[in-house]
């Protein structure tokens, strides 16, 4: 078993996809780092940093509790070869839905890897179920009004309920 892995993502707002990549990856390690990359040059982002962390943490705690794997959530700034050497992960965790995301998947796994050759990159199909839901759409549909419950963990959905309630 891999001692520790790393799942990089944005993570705005966290969806059922990432959930079951969160469940896939605690099955191959001991300890997953769940990190939430944070960019300055991009756009703002939909839920705030802590708001994300308090989130993953939600959905990975029982997660890790049945497999009896540790997970850690946080987040990081700079480039995610640095955050694996920094938190002694062997691999990286993608989620993939499509050949889109495989292509896009694949460049980056080679530009990690010559970054950092002893680093692997682990892609995971998402499932039937979850293969449309992107967060950018959970975005939208979040952003006029929409039910999001289908493609969300419930916590999420309640968090973006409020959210949008108090605005």
């Amino acid at each position: 078993m891999i001692a520790t892995a790393l799942y990089p993502g944005s993570f705005d707002p966290p969806t059922n996809g990432h959930a079951e990549v969160i469940e896939a990856a605690a099955r191959l390690c001991q300890t997953l780092v769940v990190a939430i990359g944070i960019h300055p040059a991009k756009t703002t982002p939909y839920l705030s940093v802590d708001d994300r962390v308090s989130l993953l943490t939600a959905i990975a705690d029982p997660i890790a509790r049945e497999l009896e794997t540790r997970v850690q959530v946080r987040p990081f700034d700079g480039l995610v070869v640095d955050l694996a050497r920094e938190v002694g992960a062997q691999i990286l965790v993608r989620g993939v839905r499509d050949g889109t995301d495989l292509n896009y998947e694949m460049q980056m796994a080679g530009m990690n890897a010559g970054l950092a050759g002893q680093l692997r990159t682990v892609l995971v199909p998402a499932s039937p179920a979850t293969r449309h839901i992107t967060a950018t759409l959970v975005r939208q549909i979040a952003g006029m009004g929409g039910n999001i419950s289908p493609f969300v963990p419930a916590i999420v959905a309640e968090h973006l309920g409020r959210s949008y309630r108090a605005r």
